[in-house]
């Protein structure tokens, strides 16, 4: 059969052939960004860890097997890397050894025998109802920065999207009839996540009276600004959140993913199903989903033992 048409594989250099590896890291670079789609900062995390397994084989991809990449994964345990990232990268490896099998650039695929490294997760910090609360409702003014910051704040704590996903909202992802935003979340699943009537209520307020004030030529359809009129970004939400944070005594400092977080455990304690929180948040899998129920009985247990006479 002719290779070209063998499954639609991409006919590549055999391994004895010596694959030059900054050949091998544009290749797998490409791949993980128009095939698997991956976010930029994953890209650069997967590429990174990629090159260093390809330094510790002296670029000699023919020499990826079982017995080096544990070889390799050991030395980093040894070395005290956290289990969080030896996870990652057994996943990354992972990854990179069935695109190289697919490719013919390896013979069989060794990331197959590599066991997933399990990942200890820490239960996420939240804000209790009243913090929230204490935060959304801290002082404001009129001015565009102030009616830009309640909204983002309003809608990262009534939806629990993600700072990325919010950044990339348009002003007609917004539904005011049905309260509900279209969120283009990862790998381009497209959901459609309510919010309430405080949200709704910040965002006409910068969408009427902010908005049009930042609005510049190249401001495009983007819902949140920045002050120079271009759509906002991740570091700039961020700042907001620490700095609303900072602003009330006893809260914790967090930053956009502890609202998330927030969202999850509030929504769970106030009756919410498991699944409908998963699809709320756009997992792709409910095990990600399930730390929030271990959130909310840390937090049951911390109540029960302060209330309890017997505890």
């Amino acid at each position: 059969m002719d290779e070209s048409t063998d499954h639609g594989r991409v006919p590549s250099v055999s391994p004895a052939e010596g694959i030059p590896a900054a050949e091998v890291l544009a290749e797998f670079a490409k791949y993980l960004q128009f095939e698997r789609d991956l976010s930029p900062h994953t890209q650069r995390a997967y590429l990174s860890d990629i090159a260093a397994l390809l330094e510790h084989l002296d670029s000699r991809l023919e020499a990826i097997d079982i017995a080096a990449l544990r070889e390799w994964l050991a030395e980093q345990h040894a070395e005290g890397k956290a289990r969080a990232t030896l996870a990652r990268r057994t996943a990354c490896v992972r990854t990179f050894t069935a695109y190289c099998h697919r490719r013919g650039w390896l013979p069989d695929d060794p990331g197959l025998l590599l066991s997933s490294a399990k990942s200890h997760r820490p239960l996420p910090s939240v804000l209790d109802q009243g913090q929230a609360q204490a935060v959304l409702d801290a002082p404001l003014t009129a001015e565009p920065k102030d009616l830009r910051d309640q909204a983002l704040l309003e809608l990262l704590y009534a939806t629990g999207v993600r700072v990325s996903e919010l950044c990339a909202l348009d002003v007609d992802d917004v539904d005011r009839d049905r309260h509900v935003i279209r969120v283009l979340g990862k790998g381009r699943k497209e959901r459609s996540v309510p919010f309430g009537l405080p949200a709704l209520q910040a965002l006409d307020r910068w969408c009427v009276h902010g908005r049009p004030l930042w609005i510049r030529d190249g401001s495009g359809p983007a819902l949140f600004l920045g002050v120079r009129g271009g759509r906002i970004d991740a570091g700039t939400v961020r700042r907001v959140v620490h700095a609303r944070l900072a602003q009330v005594e006893g809260v914790s400092d967090m930053g956009p993913h502890g609202l998330r977080h927030t969202a999850a455990t509030h929504l769970l304690e106030g009756g919410a199903d498991l699944r409908s929180v998963q699809e709320l948040l756009g997992h792709a899998s409910l095990n990600t989903t399930q730390i929030y129920t271990h959130v909310s009985i840390e937090r049951l247990r911390s109540a029960y033992r302060q209330a309890h006479p017997r505890a």
